[in-house]
């Protein structure tokens, strides 16, 4: 089956095909044909089985051209609020839907003057929403369609109460789906609630990565990403790299900075046109560059055969697209290699993925990575001969400690993390 067999408009099926999708996954290919008629839904699924496309491709299309906000997709976490926001934005692009994302943890001035701009498709937490609609800035007595993500993770986290207090609002005549990982009574309970004779939709959890990708991190401060990527693709066989950012504009940054370093790179995002992506595919395939930097949502439907290496500039804050990542590589029975740079920021992403894969990533030298200077690999202005004066410099000042040359250290890490892989896979 393709996605033009499941009755999708034009203008959404346009944007998929421009984001590389063309067969449906189990769960989109279940869900989308009961959501598109309204029946409301029961869904066991994880994060990373291609579930917001499942809902929110018959959200766009089924929603009215009525004033006020049409859907309400309520999710546990800002990170995901987030991407559910990014996905909805690039499936209607080729429409006038407009969608709006509101969490807690910043100014909600920024969120209530994106409402005011106007809202088709809200994606909120709860805490927030409930905050706006006790204000009196939302209000949810238009709502069509009703989604609620995550539900078991909003028990763990103890939203329940704020979950039912929304439901409470909610006008009685909508469409609902509901999607949980797993299914305790609770949940049960919950759906009950919530669901008129839902239609039931369950997936196999992805879980599980390729026994050919041979895996490592780097502890690397935040600052010194750009030089450990530098350093990486100067070495031969990173023949053909994949390189994931979380935001398009770390993605354009990170092809300036490779640019800049003599190292042929492209993006592909969100805001590249279907023309450029392709250009930008076409080359990569044809090794006239060899790193391609992606966003998760465009490079879904790649499909790149012998792809060496790929490397996780950020590491994902979503554990199972972590799978999805390493996944590019190591097919069709071929060994590849994924690298993940990890800050001080992401380690609890790290726990989260160790978790779901079941193992320990190898750690790539954890002490000096953290404070690696891999000067050697980066292009730096030339020095006048002239001596420098010392402008404002204390008399007293002492010397910086000499270090062991960094790309010297580095050279040796990389090689006791060769061997150890090599023992290990």
């Amino acid at each position: 089956m393709n996605f033009n067999e499941l009755n999708i408009s034009k203008p959404l099926l346009k944007a998929l095909t421009d984001c590389g999708y063309k067969t449906p996954t189990p769960i989109q290919e279940q869900a989308i044909p009961h959501l598109l008629k309204g029946a409301d839904l029961l869904g066991c699924a994880q994060t990373g089985t291609g579930k917001t496309c499942a809902f929110a491709v018959p959200i766009l299309q089924r929603i009215s051209d009525k004033k006020g906000i049409k859907a309400l997709i309520l999710t546990p976490t800002r990170e995901l609020a987030a991407q559910i926001y990014d996905n909805c934005i690039t499936y209607a692009k080729y429409t006038k839907q407009r969608s709006v994302v509101i969490f807690g943890g910043v100014k909600q001035r920024g969120q209530e003057n994106e409402l005011k701009k106007g809202c088709d498709v809200l994606i909120a937490t709860p805490g927030r929403l409930n905050d706006l609609v006790s204000q009196g800035i939302i209000t949810l007595d238009t709502i069509e369609i009703f989604v609620l993500d995550e539900a078991d993770r909003m028990l763990d986290m103890g939203f329940i109460h704020d979950v039912k207090k929304i439901m409470r609002q909610l006008p009685a005549k909508r469409q609902t789906m509901l999607f949980s990982a797993t299914m305790p009574p609770a949940i049960k309970k919950l759906a009950d609630q919530l669901l008129k004779n839902p239609k039931y939709v369950s997936v196999a959890p992805v879980s599980s990565t390729t026994e050919l990708v041979k895996q490592s991190v780097m502890f690397v401060s935040k600052n010194d990403k750009k030089k450990a990527l530098i350093y990486l693709l100067r070495k031969p066989e990173l023949r053909s790299v994949l390189v994931f950012t979380r935001t398009k504009h770390l993605a354009n940054r990170v092809v300036r900075d490779l640019e800049g370093n003599g190292i042929k790179a492209m993006a592909i995002h969100g805001n590249k046109s279907q023309n450029q992506r392709t250009e930008a595919l076409s080359k990569f395939k044809s090794n006239e560059i060899r790193v391609l930097v992606a966003t998760d949502i465009a490079a879904r439907g790649l499909d790149i055969d012998e792809l060496s290496h790929v490397i996780n500039y950020d590491l994902p804050n979503i554990s199972e697209t972590y799978v999805h990542r390493i996944g590019r590589t190591g097919r069709a029975g071929m060994s590849g290699t994924a690298i993940s740079f990890c800050d001080e920021e992401e380690r609890a992403y790290l726990k989260d993925i160790e978790k779901l894969i079941g193992k320990k990533i190898e750690v790539v030298d954890d002490d000096h990575y953290q404070q690696m200077e891999i000067k050697k690999a980066v292009k730096v202005k030339p020095q006048s001969s002239k001596p420098k004066a010392a402008v404002n410099k204390p008399l007293n000042a002492k010397p910086k400690r000499v270090k062991q040359r960094a790309s010297d250290k580095v050279e040796q890490i990389l090689r006791q993390a060769e061997t150890k892989s090599r023992t290990r896979y």
